[in-house]
């Protein structure tokens, strides 16, 4: 009768201690989720599919990564991505693209009746939180006829944006102030390839 009653304790010390390193509250989440478009662009894609863009791998992870003085990435279980980064990305870039220009930009797969007159690529080379206190976002992208049918050549353009975060450079950036500074970059890259520049 002991043994069985030391083993339930055990085991019940075991749950709660489980339940109390699983709280909710200590894990925040945050979005993607660059403010609405202010400027009115010439459209100039038209109808375009938007591939799923590459990013790297600690840009794609579910912890919000950042760079330390020492010039290694850290995260931390404690501040995730709300979503899979790289759909968030590729759905707000189309979303931001369409809203400034008028075009009909639209993730992957097509869903359309009618078929894109374009495709988008992205891809990232650098999307970082640095320790020099600044959003780094580095890459090219693509633009190309959907078909052989289609009007018009292939677009390559590289691209290089760098977001002050308006924090201290050197520390370690608030997760929140991270997530605000990759949208705010994020919108500026939407803006370049609706002008395809």
């Amino acid at each position: 009768m002991m043994i069985r009653f030391t083993t339930f304790s055990l085991i019940g010390a075991a749950l709660v201690t489980l339940a109390a390193c699983s709280d909710p509250l200590d894990t925040a989440q945050y979005a993607i989720d660059p403010a609405p478009a202010k400027d009115t662009l010439p459209n100039r894609l038209g109808r375009a599919e938007l591939r799923e863009i590459s990013l790297p791998d600690y840009a794609s992870g579910q912890e919000i990564a950042f760079q330390t003085p020492d010039g290694a990435l850290r995260s931390s279980p404690d501040n995730i991505w709300a979503d899979d980064p790289k759909r968030a990305m590729t759905l707000a870039l189309a979303r931001q693209i369409s809203e400034m220009s008028g075009a009909t930009v639209i993730a992957e797969p097509w869903p359309l009746a009618s078929d894109p007159q374009r495709k988008i690529e992205v891809r990232v080379d650098r999307f970082l939180a640095a320790a020099d206190g600044a959003v780094h976002l580095d890459g090219v992208y693509y633009v190309s006829p959907a078909s052989y049918a289609a009007s018009g050549g292939d677009t390559v353009r590289r691209f290089d944006i760098t977001v002050p975060m308006g924090g201290v450079a050197g520390k370690a950036a608030d997760p929140g102030l991270i997530a605000r500074t990759q949208s705010a970059a994020l919108g500026q890259l939407a803006a370049q390839i609706a002008q395809m520049k």
